[in-house]
């Protein structure tokens, strides 16, 4: 079954992507949450329409995001956390901490399009965490954690 996403959809599509899925997966979860439409001929016309109108819009908000990304990058991030003995951490880094440090440096990124590479950061070192600011633009940004 074809189903046309009105939202993000994580290990799915985004918005507005045309994806195919299983009847139940779309019957019982998606069109019930709301996230996606089943993809008829007038729904995909609708889609082609509204989609060429956007065009100029998203071109915009990519060069935008685009921009932010390349302000972004040459930059380390410096997380500070309490530290134990031999170097580990009381809890974790986690990924609303690389936001604020984000908006420490002027840049507001939302916390739900950071990724951390790699396990749970429980001890002081350099690591790396991928930052979505579009769907086309994802950046790697290094961070450390220092002690406080």
């Amino acid at each position: 079954m074809e189903v046309i996403l009105k939202k993000d959809v994580e290990h799915l599509g985004y918005a507005n992507d045309v994806v195919k899925v299983r009847e139940g997966y779309a019957r019982n979860y998606l069109l019930p949450r709301g996230l996606a439409t089943v993809a008829t001929p007038s729904e995909r016309k609708q889609l082609a329409e509204t989609l060429k109108q956007r065009a100029h819009k998203l071109a915009k908000i990519k060069a935008d995001a685009e921009a932010l990304a390349g302000s972004v990058e040459g930059k380390t991030l410096r997380i500070g956390a309490k530290v134990g003995e031999k170097g580990r951490i009381f809890g974790s880094v986690n990924t609303i901490m690389i936001a604020d440090a984000l908006k420490a440096l002027g840049f507001e990124v939302d916390r739900k399009s950071i990724k951390i590479k790699g396990e749970a950061i429980k001890a002081v070192g350099k690591y790396e965490a991928e930052v979505a600011f579009h769907r086309d633009v994802v950046r790697t940004i290094p961070f450390e954690v220092v002690e406080e």
